[in-house]
């Protein structure tokens, strides 16, 4: 067997996704979870992370950790990673 560049290893032929796609796929799954938890549609979900970088500054460098918990725990996190960004960010343009 081969491994790919994401370490994992090829099984039948069967190309795994690279590093970077992993995260992707971690990222959207992570905005799934907290707009179904909250009750709001997904892309306005999206735009609420993004508008506090919560890609940029916790889902992304933070994956390797994050990954590794429960979707409950990870869901909670993020949650409460994004009401303290938006308070803080209301406050702010108060």
């Amino acid at each position: 067997m081969n491994t790919n560049p994401s370490g994992l290893m090829a099984d039948n032929g069967y190309d795994y996704p690279s590093n970077t796609e992993l995260r992707n796929i971690f990222a959207s799954s992570c905005v799934e979870a907290v707009a179904r938890r909250l009750q709001t549609p997904a892309m306005e979900m999206y735009r609420r992370m993004k508008q506090v970088e919560l890609f940029r500054d916790l889902i992304y460098p933070c994956y390797d950790s994050l990954h590794t918990q429960s979707r409950e725990i990870v869901t909670e996190d993020v949650i409460e990673a994004l009401k303290v960004r938006e308070q803080k960010l209301k406050t702010q343009t108060a």
